[in-house]
């Protein structure tokens, strides 16, 4: 049995959260919790709040040990972007894309 936890949305760019991503798949649950917690970046705010939640969606859910349970799966999709103009020099413009993110954390029980 396997519980998820989605983050649609996020303001922040895929390619950023799929660093953090990589550090914490495959690992028990505690261990990605103090790996995120003392991660400097960005992501792993956004990260440790959505583990905690999968932790808890696996406890209330679907009646899993939280103690016994490893991050099986971490992903980050591209969103929607957002699209904004930086005014340039003789009337021009150039485009900044503002990225966002859906970011999905399944956790599964060790057999």
């Amino acid at each position: 049995m396997d519980a998820k936890a989605h983050l649609k949305y996020a303001r922040i760019s895929p390619r950023k959260v799929k660093i953090v991503c990589d550090l914490i798949r495959g690992k028990d649950t505690k261990t990605a919790k103090a790996i995120l917690a003392s991660t400097p970046k960005a992501a792993s705010e956004l990260m440790l709040k959505l583990l905690q939640s999968a932790v808890s969606n696996a406890e209330n859910n679907h009646n899993l040990d939280p103690d016994n349970l490893f991050v099986s799966e971490t992903y980050a999709n591209p969103g929607p972007i957002i699209k904004r103009m930086m005014p340039r020099a003789k009337g021009s413009g150039n485009r900044i894309n503002k990225r966002t993110s859906h970011i999905t954390i399944v956790v599964k029980e060790k057999e």
